[in-house]
């Protein structure tokens, strides 16, 4: 990928619209209380004991565990700086203490959305101490509130009336990250000093005019950066495998052995589709995946917004994958409603159901929802890695060489198996427990993909993961309880 192409990461979004959905990086002060939080939600069994079929007394419950969560804090803060923990804990009560609270708790959930790999165990745990914190009966027992909005660097330039930055004509060459895919050493470098000589020119001009430090100036353009990285890291993986379906397949013709048709009962499909309808499928699929990629960070505190949201409470129920708390996703909806239009109207035609599961048995709130979509990189990522290491492996080794062109024919015909296989059974309908919760419906279409990844052992080509070091798709959940 060049970086001619990042405009296809940023759906041609402006910088200025973009910051509004970037947080800002955390500071050296800010990564130590990010410490202190992990530690105490790692110890906290907070939702082992709210989310229980027992219902009485459950506000009394949520008050306690939220005290004690604070409590825990205050007095890693105590262990961490004896001074600041005595600043805290001296002759104040919890309510004396809201800012401090409020500020730890943002901090973990910035450092969430530009890390998604992070906090995996203990994200969920925090979004729902905060989600029962917002019921007005809870607050009123509290007496303060947990919440508050994620920094941005939007937010932190319009603090310093200095969000012309956004706008400056280099603000792209400093912000953008460099590829080196099909570059030599020489222009890589090049590019690296034109992205510091611009980032140096807005640092030193914008701290004039605007009166702000040049660090603070940089550490937003690190933060855009950042975002930048991660746009890549989450849309690349998916235009790489479409880029395998589109070099590798045509829709209105096919070799003998290469059809990508399924029928509904054999192989576990729960789809029936001609060659022709399954290619468009599994394109429509992964163009809607790269579209949700690329406004992921949107996403993110649209996802925040309706989980927090005191108007829109949760109900407790066993949705088939134990206790899941079920909430309606009005914001959530709307954008995924938009991008599927978007989608939608990309293609002649649309293939399968539009049902978008939200606040429901498959998909229960908004928190899920993020979780699913994160995950796609690490289903994608190993098979690109597989297929791109094949023709390595005939060089490295004669008995590899041998092994493949025995079984599978050949290189080519070893990354064709894998793919045919990828596009007909990781799009099929499968993996859902019932019939309603499967097929071609938005939410299925991962699920699917999900169901696939579970039996790449069984596969007769199973063997070229291992050899490029393969040891699992990471399908844990990021925010387990």
């Amino acid at each position: 990928m060049s970086s001619i192409e990042f405009d296809s990461l940023t759906s041609g979004k402006s910088v200025l619209e973009r910051a509004k959905y970037i947080p800002i990086r955390l500071t050296f002060e800010e990564r130590k209380k990010l410490r202190l939080l992990e530690a105490t939600l790692t110890v906290s069994e907070y939702t082992d004991k709210i989310d229980t079929i027992r219902t009485f007394g459950k506000l009394k419950r949520i008050k306690e565990q939220c005290e004690e969560i604070c409590a825990i804090l205050c007095g890693l803060m105590v262990a961490a700086d004896y001074q600041k923990g005595q600043e805290l804990i001296a002759n104040k009560n919890f309510q004396d203490n809201e800012e401090f609270f409020q500020d730890v708790f943002e901090i973990g959930r910035r450092y969430k959305i530009m890390n998604p790999e992070k906090m995996r165990g203990t994200y969920g745990k925090l979004c729902y101490i905060i989600q029962d914190s917002q019921q007005p009966e809870v607050q009123e027992m509290l007496g303060f509130k947990l919440d508050r909005p994620v920094k941005t660097v939007h937010w932190f330039l319009e603090q310093h009336d200095a969000l012309e930055i956004l706008e400056d004509k280099d603000i792209d060459t400093a912000t953008n990250e460099i590829f080196a895919n099909g570059k030599t050493r020489m222009q890589v470098e090049e590019e690296i000093k034109m992205k510091e000589k611009a980032a140096k020119r807005i640092c030193k001009v914008y701290s004039e005019s605007c009166e702000m430090e040049e660090e603070d100036i940089e550490k937003c353009l690190y933060s855009i950066g950042d975002s930048s990285a991660y746009l890549r890291q989450a849309v690349y993986p998916v235009e790489t495998i479409l880029s395998f379906l589109l070099n590798n397949f045509k829709r209105d013709d096919y070799e003998d052995g290469h059809s990508l048709a399924i029928m509904a009962g054999h192989e576990g499909a729960r789809l029936s589709h001609n060659h022709a309808i399954q290619f468009d499928f599994v394109y429509q699929t992964l163009t809607l995946w790269k579209n949700v990629g690329r406004d992921m960070f949107e996403l993110w505190f649209l996802a925040e917004r309706d989980l927090f949201s005191s108007t829109h409470t949760y109900s407790l129920r066993n949705t088939g994958q134990g206790l899941n708390r079920v909430q309606y996703c009005p914001n959530v909806r709307r954008a995924m409603e938009k991008l599927l239009s978007q989608t939608q109207n990309s293609t002649s035609s649309w293939v399968g159901s539009s049902v978008i599961h939200l606040g429901d048995d498959a998909v229960p709130n908004s928190l899920m929802f993020i979780d699913k979509y994160t995950q796609i990189s690490r289903i994608l990522n190993p098979i690109i890695q597989t297929i791109t290491e094949i023709d390595n492996y005939m060089i490295k080794d004669q008995n590899l060489k041998e092994y493949i062109n025995t079984t599978f024919g050949g290189p080519e015909e070893a990354k064709m198996t894998i793919l045919i296989d990828l596009f007909r059974h990781g799009f099929d309908g499968s993996g859902a427990d019932n019939f309603f919760m499967a097929g071609s419906c938005i939410d299925g279409r991962l699920t699917s993909a999900w169901n696939f990844c579970s039996k790449i052992n069984k596969k007769n080509y199973f063997p070229l993961f291992l050899l490029g070091g393969f040891i699992g798709f990471d399908g844990g959940s990021g925010f387990d309880r």
